[in-house]
């Protein structure tokens, strides 16, 4: 499958926006999704995760109550809600998926199997 990150851009402080993740190749729906952001000079790290049908989800504590992980299978495509944005949000911000079904999602990078190409949030204080 492959992964197309989009909607990153300028906001200031406060704001809000909507990242999609885009699949082609096969039905995104047999796939566990995650999102992860990597800051500059630091180490990558997930934010978000959902399983393949969507029931669940599971936020970083940086995140939790302002980000929000979504998927339409019909589309292909999840997304990640972004309000009540800080500056330490500031990253570039990657969707990776693993193909199948799983209990337990787990957050490290290495997991995953497929990665998009990332997309630039800048948060303006």
């Amino acid at each position: 499958v492959q992964l197309q990150a989009s909607g990153g851009g300028l906001v200031q402080a406060g704001g809000s926006l909507r990242l999609s993740c885009a699949a082609s190749g096969r039905t995104f729906s047999s796939y566990t999704t995650g999102w992860f952001r990597q800051a500059p000079g630091k180490e990558r790290e997930n934010v978000a995760r959902i399983s393949w049908s969507g029931d669940r989800t599971v936020y970083a504590d940086s995140v939790k109550g302002r980000f929000t992980t979504s998927r339409d299978n019909a589309k292909n495509t999840v997304y990640l809600q972004m309000n009540s944005l800080k500056p330490e949000d500031t990253a570039v911000y990657y969707c990776a998926a693993k193909r199948g079904a799983y209990t337990v999602i787990p957050s490290g990078a290495g997991w995953y199997d497929y990665w998009g190409q990332g997309t630039l949030v800048t948060v303006s204080s």
